[in-house]
């Protein structure tokens, strides 16, 4: 009898030491995977906005458009996870000489503070206001493009 309670001795421990491993390291793979999912979900929120803002440049581009304001919803969903996020733009010259410019796009999930940056390349005819913020659960989110009679463009984000 003397080997049943040296089971037990030993059983009993790693028994309950299950009970807390199991729900901590499904816990612990479960935020994981939700944070994964955030991530990819900001991402292509991030990939349709730049992706956008090209298309709009590239279209207006032209000089069979005429000069006027474009405002355009690029279809986004207003949250994600329950959590509304926004997006600021900065624009950058192009290093090396070239006279093209890079628009970078940072998108964050309030309240996660979990950050996803993108970019597109523009014009030399384009400019940004830097004090545009586009928040997604706002009913004003939009990109707003004002080409003007000279060519040149004017990005920015309302909402």
């Amino acid at each position: 009898m003397p080997y049943i309670t040296i089971e037990y001795i030993i059983m009993v421990p790693l028994l309950i030491l299950q009970i807390f491993l199991f729900p901590m390291a499904a816990n612990w793979m479960m935020n994981i995977w939700v944070d994964s999912r955030r991530e990819l979900a900001l991402e292509t929120v991030a990939g349709r906005l730049a992706s956008s803002i090209q298309q709009l440049y590239f279209s207006l581009n032209h000089e069979s458009v005429l000069a006027g304001t474009v405002t355009y919803n690029p279809g986004v969903p207003k949250y994600i996870d329950g959590y509304y996020y926004t997006a600021r733009g900065q624009l950058t010259p192009l290093s090396g000489g070239e006279s093209n410019q890079r628009l970078n796009i940072t998108l964050t999930l309030v309240g996660l503070n979990m950050k996803v940056e993108t970019y597109v390349t523009v014009g030399p005819n384009v400019d940004w206001v830097e004090s545009s913020v586009f928040i997604s659960n706002s009913t004003n989110a939009c990109i707003l493009v004002t080409k003007f009679a000279n060519g040149s463009f004017l990005f920015s984000f309302g909402g």
